[in-house]
């Protein structure tokens, strides 16, 4: 996590030290969740090792995937963490997973401690802000085949470990459609 936070160039050595003695390690076997839908957030966490699927339920009780989180990235439900209301959403574990965990109070600590950790997080807020748009973008701009080409393209190692159904449903498409893409990409 110390070589992550230090690649932004944006936090000192101490401003780390600081996170780090923060931070609670916890693990999570594959089906457990990290959060559940009626919940509010009161926590970020880095992801050390594992794979989420984060998903909600439509009107007609579908599960519906929206995004997938990978190694060496931070995970939450931000909307509610920083509205402090319940979440409609579900961040279930695909994979055993490890990770590190931090409270909003000490988040909020940090950014009345330093001006770096401000920067820190307002970077990631906007980094995540720009894979929103360009999920939204894809989905309503490119075709299944296309969504699916980038899908292979960004995470290939992953995509083993994603269950059909959850990327179907990640991609827009049916469990068949995506199937009939395999197959072309495939021959």
């Amino acid at each position: 996590m110390r070589n992550y936070l230090k690649s932004f160039n944006i936090l000192s050595n101490e401003d780390i030290d600081v996170f780090e003695s923060n931070v609670i390690r916890k693990t999570l076997k594959k089906g457990d969740y990290f959060i559940q839908e009626g919940r509010t957030s009161k926590e970020v966490a880095f992801l050390v090792s594992g794979l989420f699927r984060s998903f909600y339920y439509s009107s007609s009780e579908e599960e519906v995937t929206y995004c997938f989180t990978f190694s060496n990235s931070f995970v939450s439900a931000y909307s509610s963490f920083l509205s402090q209301t319940k979440t409609v959403e579900n961040i279930q574990a695909l994979t055993d997973i490890e990770l590190f965990t931090i409270s909003r109070d000490e988040i909020l600590k940090l950014e009345e401690s330093s001006t770096n950790w401000l920067r820190f997080f307002k970077f990631i807020a906007e980094q995540e802000y720009i894979k929103m748009e360009k999920r939204i973008f894809i989905l309503q701009k490119e075709s299944a085949e296309k969504r699916h080409e980038d899908s292979l393209t960004n995470q290939p190692e992953y995509l083993q470990l994603i269950p059909l159904n959850y990327l179907s449903s990640y991609l827009g498409i049916t469990q068949r459609h995506l199937s009939r893409i395999r197959k072309a990409i495939s021959n």
